[in-house]
């Protein structure tokens, strides 16, 4: 069982790194945050974008992570 969950949380890490790596940044230096406010306001609809599945995927993997760590020192 330990090692079936180990398993598991290797592999919820490995997502959680790379759906953090892949995910773009939110400044974009002095002309974002000029111009920012208004293209977050008026812009693209996020719900519907790869950002918004990388940040569901980005939490889903950080609670499940969580989870996982407290469960396998509670069985230790």
């Amino acid at each position: 069982m330990r090692t079936f969950l180990v398993i598991i949380q290797f592999l919820v890490c490995i997502t959680l790194i790379i759906s953090v790596l892949l995910q773009p940044g939110k400044s974009a230096g002095l002309s974002g945050s000029i111009a920012g406010g208004a293209e977050q306001l008026f812009g693209k609809q996020k719900s519907k974008t790869y950002e918004a599945l990388f940040a569901k995927v980005t939490t889903a993997s950080a609670i499940l992570f969580m989870i996982l760590s407290v469960v396998l020192v509670a069985i230790k």
